[in-house]
């Protein structure tokens, strides 16, 4: 999602942002929350995580060492930690521990409209995406495969196919 470099200590890091104004909006970077959050043109907002355990389906920022903030869905609650999938994403991320994470997304602007996490439409979506996840995974493999053949198709006779 995002990357700071040592050049940029002068930068808030977002875990200090948070601890000082309790939340924040940003700008979506990256494709692995497609389709809801489109790079450049979405953003999110995040609270600050409370000693609560995250829920199944919430959208958590948290921290992959040593300096990449990850904005991603939470699909399995675990007592020692958590199971993440982006929503564009084939593979999930385990062991993510209520330390890792940062802040719990609370709303987000899609297409200039704002939808709040609570809201009954996005509830929907929520569930029906993950349960869509098994046929979503086959269709991204597919489309890997389809696209090395495809490769190796144009390598083989050694001119570009259009």
């Amino acid at each position: 999602m995002s990357e700071f470099s040592n050049h940029e200590k002068y930068k808030m890091s977002f875990e200090r942002y948070l601890e000082q104004y309790g939340k924040m909006t940003y700008r979506n970077v990256g494709i692995s929350m497609l389709p809801m959050l489109k790079q450049d043109r979405d953003l999110f907002t995040v609270e600050k995580k409370t000693k609560m355990r995250c829920r199944k389906y919430d959208v958590v920022l948290y921290r992959r060492p040593p300096h990449q903030y990850v904005l991603h869905r939470v699909v399995e609650v675990r007592s020692d930690g958590y199971v993440i999938l982006g929503d564009n994403c084939e593979n999930k991320e385990y062991g993510i521990g209520d330390q890792d994470i940062l802040g719990v997304m609370t709303s987000f602007v899609h297409r200039g409209k704002t939808v709040k996490t609570d809201d009954l439409s996005y509830r929907i979506y929520v569930h029906v995406w993950y349960w869509m996840y098994p046929v979503r995974r086959c269709l991204m493999r597919c489309r890997r495969r389809l696209g090395r053949m495809w490769h190796v198709f144009q390598h083989h006779f050694g001119r570009k196919v259009v």
